[in-house]
C-alpha cells in the first residue's frame, strides 16, 4: 500500500522546502535519518528474521550513488544526523563508497551493526568521523548467542568490541531483553558499564511480521530496573535529551551508562524526529508504520522526490503508526507492518 500524494493541510511544499524543516501535523520536526543500506544479514536472529525470508535482488537495491543523492536531498531539507542500518550494513560491498558519499553532506553519521564484520570496517567508520558504535548483542554466552543468532559469532564480536574501545569508539551494547531466554542477564550487562566507553541498551521485545511476539515474553521497563536493583546496583536517573528514545541511568561510580528502551510499556512517540529510509528506497514515517512510498522509483525516472518526502511526512500518526498498543489481538486481526523487522532497519 502506498501513501497518497497530497500536500500536507495548512502548508505547501514550496514554503516547507524554503523553511528545510520537515514538520508533521503534529508539529514534530524531523532532522534524524535512518539509512537501511541492505535488507539481509549473516545472522539469523529469532526476534528479527522469519524463517521464510527471501532476500531483494541487487537491482532492486538503492546504489551507493542513489543513497547519496537521496541523503543529500534530506540533509537540504533539515536532517543533521544519518544512522546506517540493515539488516547487516557491513554487508554492503560497497560500503565504503557508501560512506564516501554520506561524509561531504556534514551530517553527523552513526550505524548499528551485529558487529561480525566490524573489525575489519574500523578504520573506515573512524575516517567517516563516526564516534559512536551501536552493536548488537543479546547475550554475553557463547551458547545464547547461538541459540538467538543461529550463528556462532560471540568470539569475533566481542574480539570487535574490545577493538572498538581501545581504538576509543564510544560503544553502545544493544540487547533485545526476551522473558526466559536473556532476561537473567540483565545485572550480566549492567556490569559492563563499569568500563569506560561502553553503554548499555536494553530493549523490550517488540512485534514484527513473523517474529513470534508474545507478550509474556516482553520484560517491561520497571521489571529492567527492579531486576538492576535485586542485583544489588545503585543507580540514579539521568537527564534524557530531546527526541530521546531511551530512558537513560547510571550506576553509582560506574563512567557507562544503561538505558532502557520501553517501546511496548511506555512508548516515547510525542518527541519523535526520525525517518526511514528502507534498502530499497522507500519512505517509512514510523518504525510500525503499515504504508510507504517509493522514493527511488520516483528518483530512477528522473523526478524530485522532495514532494514526496513531504507528503508521506504529513500522513505520520501520532503514535506507533497508529496502532492502539500491542497484544496478541494486534497481530492476529494483521495489524502489523507486513515488513519483518531485518527489512526495516531498527
Amino acid at each position: 500500500m502506498l501513501f497518497r500524494h497530497k500536500k500536507p493541510a495548512n502548508t505547501t511544499f514550496a514554503s516547507m522546502s524554503e523553511q528545510a524543516r520537515l514538520v508533521d501535523k503534529f508539529g514534530r520536526v524531523h532532522d534524524y535519518l535512518r539509512i537501511s543500506l541492505v535488507d539481509k544479514c549473516n545472522l539469523r536472529c529469532t526476534y528479527c528474521m522469519p524463517e521464510d525470508i527471501r532476500f531483494l535482488p541487487q537491482s532492486k537495491l538503492m546504489t551507493a550513488k542513489e543513497i547519496g543523492v537521496m541523503a543529500k536531498i534530506f540533509t537540504g531539507l533539515g536532517v543533521n544526523k544519518i544512522r546506517l542500518t540493515g539488516g547487516e550494513p557491513l554487508l554492503r560491498a560497497d560500503f565504503r563508497e557508501v560512506l564516501q558519499e554520506l561524509t561531504p553532506l556534514g551530517a553527523q553519521l552513526g550505524i548499528t551493526t551485529n558487529g561480525v564484520k566490524l573489525l575489519e570496517y574500523l578504520d573506515d567508520l573512524r575516517s567517516a568521523g563516526i564516534q559512536t558504535l551501536n552493536i548488537s548483542l543479546d547475550s554475553l554466552r557463547p551458547e545464547r548467542v547461538l541459540g538467538i543468532a543461529r550463528r556462532d559469532v560471540h568470539g569475533v564480536v566481542w574480539q570487535g568490541i574490545e577493538r572498538a574501545l581501545e581504538a576509543g569508539f564510544r560503544v553502545k551494547l544493544n540487547m533485545v531483553v526476551m522473558q526466559d531466554v536473556n532476561s537473567d542477564e540483565i545485572p550480566d550487562f549492567i556490569s559492563l558499564t563499569s568500563r569506560e566507553g561502553i553503554h548499555v541498551r536494553l530493549i523490550e521485545f517488540m512485534p514484527f511480521e513473523g517474529n513470534r511476539w508474545h507478550q509474556h515474553k516482553v520484560v517491561a521497563w520497571s521489571d529492567m530496573l527492579r531486576a538492576v536493583q535485586d542485583a544489588g546496583l545503585t543507580f540514579r536517573k539521568m537527564e534524557d535529551l530531546p527526541h530521546e528514545t531511551t530512558k537513560s541511568y547510571q550506576v553509582d561510580g560506574f563512567p557507562g551508562t544503561f538505558s532502557v528502551i520501553s517501546t511496548v510499556s511506555s512508548p516515547f512517540c510525542g518527541g519523535c524526529n526520525r525517518i526511514r529510509l528502507t534498502a530499497e528506497g522507500k519512505i517509512r514515517n514510523c518504525l510500525f508504520a503499515k504504508s510507504e512510498l517509493d522514493l527511488l522509483a520516483a528518483l530512477r525516472r528522473g523526478e524530485d522526490i522532495t514532494p514526496l518526502i513531504l507528503s508521506a511526512l504529513a500522513l505520520k500518526e501520532k503514535a506507533l503508526g497508529g496502532l492502539p498498543g500491542f497484544s496478541e489481538d494486534t497481530i492476529r486481526e494483521g495489524k502489523l507492518s507486513p515488513r519483518a523487522m531485518v527489512k526495516i532497519g531498527g
